[in-house]
């Protein structure tokens, strides 16, 4: 990684669905030899239980030298042992959608504590009253958050905002509801000078029919009318930046640095079959500037054993900021 540069993960490691009393020192116990050949490639198929999958989620994390991410689908469960793998050496911050606490699934931020300190952090709700707990949109399939930190770059003093957050699965008007919002909170920071990146599964392709959360958040077509008091909450310093938005960071970079795989969503099928296969999860920068993409990729979570760690791909951006 080049000198100076930080790594940005987004990754949607799937909630807690087949939960179990598997304890993380149990599962690490459980280990096999790494130099022990297994029974047969590919040999376990469809979706492990998550005391399986925390252990990928994590060797990739350390793997790949991730200094900060955000991730999605996360129950208390999932916060809690990744924070355990992590180790004292990470910070993170979250809450649960459903109650502002621990219900339900979180969309949070771990970062090594070395390279950033964390200054802010808050919750909004992805709803027509977003400082309201455990909002929903209407007619939206669930409940949706987006959490926000304000962090320094230690080595250079440099403050930056970042947005993690995750999409309506079943309502195109949440999704471009939502994208609006978080739009909204961007331009918010980026007229006070901040740097702003925004990372999570968007639910929305970069074309078609159900492109809207992504078309609005990268200023192809306008966003919806947001809440009056959010609007207040968060208002604009001066005329802010002209014609502001989000920029996918994979755009900004030639095709040379754009590496690894095209799909972020693969579900749990074999790696065969591409039927699912599609790209809903993003990193982007606000185009304020005060970053400089330097790498791009989405790498896989398959291994030799058949598990897959989530049914979606991480996504990983090396940054200057």
């Amino acid at each position: 990684m080049t000198q100076g540069s930080v790594r940005l993960m987004t990754w949607n490691i799937r909630y807690d669905s087949q939960p179990d009393n598997v304890t993380v020192q149990e599962t690490v116990g459980s280990l096999p030899d790494p130099l022990t050949e297994p029974v047969s490639f590919l040999n376990l198929t469809g979706e492990q239980p998550w005391s399986t999958r925390r252990i990928r989620v994590y060797q990739r994390i350390i793997g790949e030298d991730v200094d900060m991410i955000g991730f999605q689908e996360a129950l208390e469960r999932q916060y809690d042992d990744m924070h355990e793998l992590l180790g004292d050496n990470w910070g993170c911050v979250g809450v649960g959608r459903d109650d502002g606490a621990v219900s339900g699934e979180f969309s949070p931020i771990y970062w090594k504590k070395s390279i950033f300190t964390l200054l802010s952090n808050d919750t909004f709700w992805l709803s027509e009253t977003p400082f309201d707990a455990g909002s929903k949109y209407t007619n939206a399939g669930s409940v949706r958050i987006a959490t926000a930190a304000h962090f320094l770059l230690n080595a250079s003093g440099k403050r930056f905002t970042y947005i993690n957050t995750h999409l309506d699965d079943q309502s195109d008007k949440q999704r471009q509801y939502g994208a609006s919002l978080i739009l909204w909170r961007a331009r918010s920071e980026a007229s006070r000078g901040s740097t702003v990146i925004v990372s999570g599964d968007f639910n929305s392709p970069t074309v078609g029919n159900e492109a809207g959360a992504y078309r609005i958040i990268t200023g192809q077509i306008s966003p919806l009318a947001v809440n009056q008091t959010f609007q207040e909450a968060y208002a604009v310093h001066g005329r802010g930046v002209v014609d502001f938005k989000m920029l996918d960071l994979r755009t900004q970079l030639p095709s040379i640095s754009v590496a690894g795989n095209w799909a972020t969503y693969t579900g749990f099928n074999g790696p065969e079959d591409t039927r699912e296969y599609s790209q809903i999860d993003f990193i982007f920068g606000g185009n304020n500037g005060g970053w400089n993409p330097i790498l791009h990729k989405i790498e896989t979570q398959l291994t030799d054993d058949g598990v897959l760690a989530s049914d979606h791909r991480p996504v990983i951006a090396d940054l200057q900021i």
